[in-house]
């Protein structure tokens, strides 16, 4: 190494869970259109571009290289966020891991991620069972990832208490990192009198030992609070550059002896919250690491290498984004997001709530538990390896060694499991960071403490949903709609309620759209058909049949019998029957099967009713995400038919509108509403098959320049646009003499600044840079010139030069 001078950067990726409570998944998310959801957008803004950074020139205009960031600083990612992305962005996923392992070669054998309490709980105000567990699973799910023990653990917003090392300590960590406010004092280890310390008096360079009461000790690092500041708030990423010296400035040079400058932010700095934030990111590291006097390193390296010198005592509740402690997920501190005439007087009940909740299930899980498992807390901490994996295999190695016997009911017991999974996730902290108990991150920890509740109820026939509803009541909301906590629970958690009733129901609707139901789609269920009937008379449509659905998460399991007539467009009416008996259900199913084949559908609704009940379901039952795909599928035969009459409309018309406007006559708004939706309808088309009909975009962008009509759904077509032009490359790549397609792609760059259109290009000119490295030398000798030519104009045009 270069010297005993060392610069660490770490990143604190994470993201809250958005998974609905029951179904295991993230439903749809409007705002984070055109994505699915706000953890796809992340991804695509931060997550993936930090595994392959560009790393420019001094002038930046060149790229000189492309690298994996994560190797090359600290990081961690939240366990939840993680499993999320190995299902659902494997390419980044596979990154991260890569970069662990690289970091391993690069810093003497220590690797640059580290491990995080499970679910983002605020420790401090945790009791202490939450808190093993929440350090157990955290490490537990680390090493499933990274196969290697964590050295290091991030704390949830750095909250921290004695109690909390104590743990960490006892769990084989060895260091984490805090923010410099969470120093209390220090002194040179082995002297008697310790020396008061604040945020700006703290030396953050040094490491500190920090000695618990049990005998054991744990490495603190408390990271640089005014340059971590500045790139999180003060523009300090606008300048990568700027970055590297601010840092590099920041070692004192009057000391000769090791010191370390680091800095801690939210991961999402580089990349979501500052775009190209990855990239000046990667040029500073880059520029640390060529520099003489300083190197790049790891919290676990350094660790490693120096032992602390120094020890210090904490603030005992502290945390870095809360200055009055952990007041934040408490109390109404006055720490919010901002938004003008909101108060959080809403956070103590609430906070109130879910600990009267969590006590209550905490007896009554030792209380049922005690007849399932040998220790049920010891059990709970081992739950973590069914969480990671829920293979039959996996529930049955669980049972075999936590259980009682392998005779115990395995519902139950899952059952249990999951209550104390849910009664630790309605802690995630992000519940209490915003403004308003109505957000879509406190909705969240409401809904986890309402599946708490139902599996209590399943378990022991007690209702706890009346009394937690009285305390949520306690608990205001600045929205006049909601007025309280208990009304928040009423009309944005109950209505994602499910069971196993419902998930059957959902399947009954659903399979009248599907061309293989058994293979449709039910998120942690699974439904097999013992028998199913499809009948089609045009538009209408009957299925009936009986299924059974099971859990995948606590195996439980219910047999239905169901009927579903769809009568067109959204008109639907479904039954469902737990105990119909099964000569009536042959007898209801060949009466109903001839009224619909003789088109007498009256009297299938009068059968239906007749063995079912009056209880009917609609296509309004169904899940949201099956909902919207259904809905979208229905309307979509009307809009082609709006398009249609449009169309004609515009290509009949066409030339009386131009001949108004070549006189100077105002185009009525009709015409122009008419003609800006054919040419946005046509435009969308444009990037949905396999090559770009440049041609036609070329024209389709004329129309709307010549009309002065605007694209009306622009962040659609920049994604589409910047899909599209990833494959096309891809095609360029894999045709290297096709001259014809490398010119038609440069023909749609002029057309997309004509319209500010701003088409995420990260992938493509990555791959732009691995094809001028694979061109080099004697290959591109191989080439038309004029090939050459085309590739070096669309290395303009994605605004990427190579050395």
């Amino acid at each position: 190494m270069a010297s005993n001078k060392f610069i660490c950067i770490h990143g604190h990726f994470y993201q809250p869970p958005r998974e609905n409570a029951w179904l295991e998944v993230i439903e749809i998310q409007d705002s984070a259109h055109p994505y699915h959801d706000w953890n796809e957008r992340i991804s695509a803004e931060c997550y993936g571009p930090n595994t392959a950074s560009r790393i420019l020139d001094k002038e930046g205009g060149v790229i000189k290289n492309i690298t994996n960031n994560y190797a090359r600083i600290s990081f961690n990612f939240g366990p939840t966020l993680l499993s999320w992305m190995e299902v659902y962005d494997k390419e980044t996923y596979e990154g991260i891991l890569e970069a662990d392992r690289e970091s391993i070669e690069r810093f003497d054998g220590h690797g640059s991620a580290m491990a995080q309490v499970f679910n983002h709980m605020i420790m401090p105000l945790a009791n202490r069972r939450d808190k093993e567990t929440q350090v157990i699973w955290g490490i537990r799910d680390f090493e499933k990832r990274f196969k290697r023990k964590p050295a290091g653990m991030w704390l949830a917003e750095t909250a921290v208490d004695t109690e909390s090392l104590e743990i960490l300590a006892e769990q084989g960590i060895s260091f984490t990192v805090l923010a410099p406010r969470q120093a209390k004092a220090f002194r040179k280890i082995g002297d008697k009198d310790w020396i008061g310390v604040n945020d700006q008096t703290v030396n953050t360079r040094k490491s500190y030992r920090c000695h618990l009461p049990s005998g054991k000790s744990i490495i603190l690092f408390f990271y640089d609070g005014n340059i971590s500041q500045s790139v999180a708030f003060n523009g300090l990423l606008n300048d990568g550059r700027g970055f590297a010296e601010r840092l590099i400035n920041a070692l004192d040079q009057s000391d000769q002896s090791h010191q370390l400058v680091h800095i801690a932010t939210d991961g999402e700095t580089y990349g979501h919250h500052h775009k190209h934030g990855e990239m000046a990111l990667a040029f500073a590291l880059d520029f640390i690491e060529k520099h003489k006097d300083v190197s790049l390193i790891n919290y676990a390296s350094y660790a490693a290498q120096f032992e602390p010198e120094l020890e210090a005592q904490i603030i005992e509740d502290s945390s870095w984004s809360c200055v009055h402690g952990v007041e934040r997920w408490r109390e109404n501190c006055g720490c919010n997001s901002g938004k003008p005439g909101y108060t959080q007087t809403w956070r103590k009940p609430l906070r109130d709530a879910l600990d009267w909740l969590r006590d209550t299930l905490c007896v009554i899980f030792e209380s049922e538990a005690s007849n399932f498992f040998k220790d049920p807390w010891e059990a709970r901490n081992e739950y973590i390896k069914v969480v990671l994996k829920r293979t039959d295999e996996n529930v049955n190695r669980f049972i075999r060694l936590q259980g009682l016997n392998e005779q115990i009911d395995v519902n139950k017991a899952l059952r249990l499991m999951e209550l104390q999974r849910h009664a630790m996730l309605m802690y995630t902290s992000c519940g209490w960071f915003f403004d308003e108990i109505s957000g879509i991150e406190t909705v969240q920890v409401i809904q986890y403490a309402c599946r708490a509740i139902q599996l209590s109820k399943q378990l022991t026939e007690k209702d706890l949903e009346a009394e937690f509803l009285t305390r949520l009541e306690l608990a205001p909301s600045n929205v006049a709609t909601y007025e309280n906590g208990g009304n928040v629970f009423r009309k944005l958690v109950l209505p994602s309620k499910t069971n196993l009733t419902r998930v059957g129901m959902h399947y009954a609707v659903s399979s009248i759209f599907e061309d293989d139901p058994e293979n449709l789609p039910l998120f942690n269920y699974k439904a097999t058909n013992e028998f199913f009937v499809k009948k089609e008379a045009g538009e209408q449509k009957l299925v009936t049949g009986i299924t059974k659905v099971q859990s995948l998460v606590t195996r439980s399991e219910k047999k239905f019998a169901f009927a579903v007539i769809y009568l067109g467009k959204h008109d639907l009416i479904g039954n469902l029957s737990l105990d119909i008996e099964l000569d009536n259900f042959f007898g209801m199913q060949f009466r109903m099967v001839n009224a619909f084949e003789e088109g007498r559908l009256a009297d299938v609704i009068s059968i239906m009713q007749t063995y079912f009940g009056s209880e009917k379901y609609s296509i309004w039952s169904l899940f949201k995400e099956e909902k919207r795909k259904i809905l979208d599928a229905i309307s979509h035969q009307g809009m082609e038919d709006l398009e249609s009459s449009l169309r004609r409309t515009y290509n009949r018309d066409y030339p009386l509108v131009n001949a108004l406007s070549n006189n100077d006559i105002p185009i009525p708004k009709a015409y122009r509403t008419t003609f800006e939706y054919i040419l946005n309808a046509d435009l969308l088309r444009c990037f949905q098959p396999d090559k770009i009909n440049v041609k036609s975009v070329e024209r389709i962008v004329t129309e709307l320049d010549h009309w002065n009509l605007k694209i009306e759904d622009t962040d659609k077509v920049e994604r589409l646009a910047g899909d599209s032009i990833f494959k096309e490359i891809k095609r360029v790549r894999a045709e290297r003499h096709n001259v014809k397609r490398i010119e038609r792609l440069n023909r749609l760059f002029p057309v997309m600044r004509k319209f500010k259109l701003d088409p995420n290009l990260h992938q493509s000119q990555n791959l732009y840079f691995e094809m001028s490295v694979e061109n080099k030398g004697s290959k591109m000798q191989d080439l038309p010139e004029e090939w050459i030519s085309q590739f070096n104009l669309l290395g303009d045009n994605l605004g990427v030069k190579v050395e």
